[in-house]
């Protein structure tokens, strides 16, 4: 997987670009099924120069899959715990984009069994072959 990280409002360290690296590695395996082509964009930053208490930090993760742009968002007191934030929730979106994956194939699979058995149902559950 490629990354981009990008800072806004802030410096990009090399402690906060090697941080990210490390909690994104969790999602470079996540990934893999898709192949290279996936590309994953983080920004991390503060929401504006003159806030100093509060949510003040953020991170965005935009991982690019086939058929599939992922987006996760969080805002944090901690830059750190913000982007642990995003991660998880980039996770759990790209879980539920391989459990669709899963059962589009399980569907077809069951669709071409049923035809092959000569099952003549349509998806309504009607027998086609009823009135004939």
């Amino acid at each position: 997987m490629q990354l981009d990280i990008k800072a806004k409002n802030i410096e990009l360290t090399d402690a906060i670009r090697a941080a990210v690296e490390k909690k994104l590695a969790t999602l470079d395996k996540k990934v893999t099924r898709f192949g290279t082509s996936v590309t994953a964009e983080v920004e991390v930053g503060k929401t504006s120069k003159h806030h100093n208490k509060g949510l003040i930090f953020r991170a965005e993760v935009h991982v690019r899959l086939p058929g599939k742009l992922v987006y996760a968002e969080a805002t944090h007191e901690d830059l750190y715990a913000a982007v642990t934030e995003a991660k998880r929730e980039a996770e759990r979106q790209i879980a539920a984009h391989k459990g669709s994956l899963a059962a589009k194939q399980k569907r077809g699979g069951r669709a071409a069994k049923k035809s092959a058995a000569g099952g003549g149902t349509a998806k309504g559950g009607r027998d086609l072959n009823e009135g004939l």
